[in-house]
């Protein structure tokens, strides 16, 4: 087979994937349009290839030329259908299963295209190795990375596991390099980043994903806290779980519901031909444990999965805001020189009967822009008792509970380097903290970090300042803003930037950052969650429902029917 041949058949068998023409007319006329359609396109692909390839004024590369056109064909159907080549299994790999070959830590780059041990995780071949986060990476395996991009850096900290691996670190406050050696190891994180005890005895489990040891995870850390305390009710927390694999939702429904449960059924093009019901087949793990699950607009695709169909089940009570909305199943297949392609097949319709898709691509796909159903067209299903739910563009909560809003200079905090090199001349010099319950902050700390901040200047994104501008540009435009200039001044004023107020006004907040920031580096990211989790507000709201079968129970019943009202005399 000649290359181009090859070229033509992988075109050919991506095409083929292209929706149906949305014109009118009948299906063998359209089936006879769409052959046409392939040909004529893989023709015209092909040959422009071939002419570009000949005759183009500079020399090009073929192959990434066709994978821009590739990728940008595919973009148009949805976010979620992409191409992995051979050279992206890793990345696929991490998808589905969230294990790699390497160290196990987070880097980062600098300004100065240094790149920097940014978390090294418990456990892992960094961590174990003794590298800190700050630790600047100068070599690996004697290739000089001084100067380098964090993803450069990435592929050469992979690799088998169990080969060996030497780096040559900087050390903040250490004049001289160390050269460290150690072997990579099989990474695999786990979906569960942290599980325990709140409250007196609630039992609380964080998933982060859905790869495929999210089950296993979640049903050991369930059984573990079972055995160990007498529980009163369980809080599965599924915020800013964006998903995974359909197979592990099913799995951990099926931990609290009996086996022959319907969970979720997905539909294809053809419904008739391509619909599949997915049930329960084990024993569960428990039936009777109250159980709340929280979610936030970050938790989609199984998470929805799980939180709508225990909803639809009445199995458990649903907290947070409205989730995602993402009610769509992808499917891998395999494409010619080891390439895989992840195709969005079809939708999925949990218990009630609901598709939670918030967002009709086929009508971005008309040229008409990407549709988001109003709430005013949402349909009214119901739940196994005959509760109300909507198909709402995501799962609605039964009790809705919002998070605190977070001053937008911390969220700028997070990714700035003085705050992150604060921390690292931190723990230089505290050789230990308390523990994450007990760790606080002093006076003489907070002042140490804000006289940094304010001696290197930092800068953050004031919105109201930007939207003052918005609003008197508008009022100019509407001819508003002569009879307003004094309240537009005055408002200036008041909101001139002053970062010394903002370090105070926004004390708490800051505080809550450093203190994770800290207690990361001392305890990894299971410290930072040990101390969080018991003073989310969120978390504190689930305690006190489960803590109350009565309004537990009258939350997942039937609303009593209000009596109908007399006619007026």
């Amino acid at each position: 087979m000649t290359y181009w041949t090859k070229i033509l058949s992988l075109a050919l068998g991506l095409l083929l994937l292209t929706p149906a023409s949305a014109q009118t007319k009948g299906k063998e006329e359209k089936k006879k349009d769409n052959k046409f359609s392939y040909v004529q396109a893989v023709d015209i692909f092909g040959s422009s290839l071939a002419l570009l390839d000949r005759h183009f004024v500079d020399s090009i590369d073929i192959k990434r030329l066709s994978r821009i056109g590739l990728d940008g064909m595919l973009e148009s159907l949805d976010p979620y259908t992409e191409y992995y080549s051979a050279e992206d299994t890793d990345k696929l790999r991490i998808l589905t299963t969230g294990a790699y070959g390497g160290i196990g830590s987070v880097i980062s780059q600098r300004p100065d295209s240094t790149v920097i041990i940014n978390d090294p995780m418990e456990g892992m071949p960094a961590a174990e190795a003794g590298l800190r986060a700050g630790d600047i990476i100068l070599e690996v395996d004697g290739k000089d990375f001084r100067k380098s991009t964090s993803d450069q850096v990435s592929a050469a900290l992979k690799g088998t596991p169990g080969s060996k691996i030497t780096l040559l670190i900087q050390r903040p406050g250490e004049t001289k390099p160390r050269r460290v050696e150690f072997r990579r190891q099989k990474i695999q994180v786990s979906p569960v980043s942290y599980y325990g005890i709140v409250g007196k005895d609630m039992g609380y489990i964080a998933l982060t994903g859905f790869p495929n040891t999210a089950a296993a995870e979640v049903k050991k850390a369930f059984l573990e806290l079972k055995a160990k305390h007498q529980l009163r009710g369980l809080i599965l927390d599924l915020r800013d779980n964006g998903g995974g694999l359909i197979d592990e939702a099913i799995k951990i429904v099926n931990f609290f519901v009996p086996a022959g449960e319907e969970v979720v059924t997905t539909r294809g093009r053809n419904a008739r031909r391509q619909e599949v019901v997915y049930r329960t087949t084990d024993k569960p793990l428990d039936t009777q444990i109250p159980l709340a699950v929280l979610i936030n607009a970050q938790s989609a695709s199984a998470s929805e999965i799980v939180s709508g169909s225990l909803q639809d089940l009445d199995r458990a009570v649903v907290m947070g805001v409205k989730s995602y909305g993402k009610g769509l199943v992808q499917t891998t297949m395999q494409l010619p020189y080891d390439g895989t392609i992840k195709l969005t097949t079809a939708k999925y319709y949990i218990p009630s009967g609901r598709c939670i898709q918030r967002i009709d691509y086929q009508s971005m796909r008309e040229g008409k822009g990407a549709k988001v159903l109003p709430d005013s067209l949402t349909k009214v299903f119901h739940t196994r008792a005959g509760r109300e739910v909507r198909d709402a563009g995501g799962i609605l909560p039964d009790i809705t509970l919002t998070s605190d809003t977070l001053p937008t200079m911390v969220y700028y905090l997070r990714f700035n380097n003085d705050a992150f090199d604060w921390v690292t001349d931190y723990v230089r010099s505290h050789r230990s903290i308390a523990s994450p319950r007990d760790f606080r902050l002093t006076e003489a700390d907070y002042a140490s970090f804000s006289e940094r901040l304010i001696e290197k200047k930092f800068d953050y994104d004031r919105q109201s300042g930007k939207e003052l501008q918005k609003l008197e540009d508008l009022a100019k435009f509407e001819g508003y803003y002569s009879k307003s200039r004094e309240a537009f001044e005055t408002l200036k004023k008041i909101l001139v930037p002053d970062l010394k107020h903002d370090l105070q006004a926004h004390r708490p907040f800051i505080e809550e950052y450093l203190t994770g920031a800290i207690l990361t580096r001392y305890y990894y990211n299971r410290g930072a969650l040990e101390r969080r989790v018991p003073e989310d507000k969120m978390v504190r709201a689930a305690i006190e429902l489960l803590g109350d079968p009565v309004r537990y129970a009258k939350t997942l019943s039937t609303p009593e029917a209000k009596p109908a009202s007399s006619p007026s005399k």
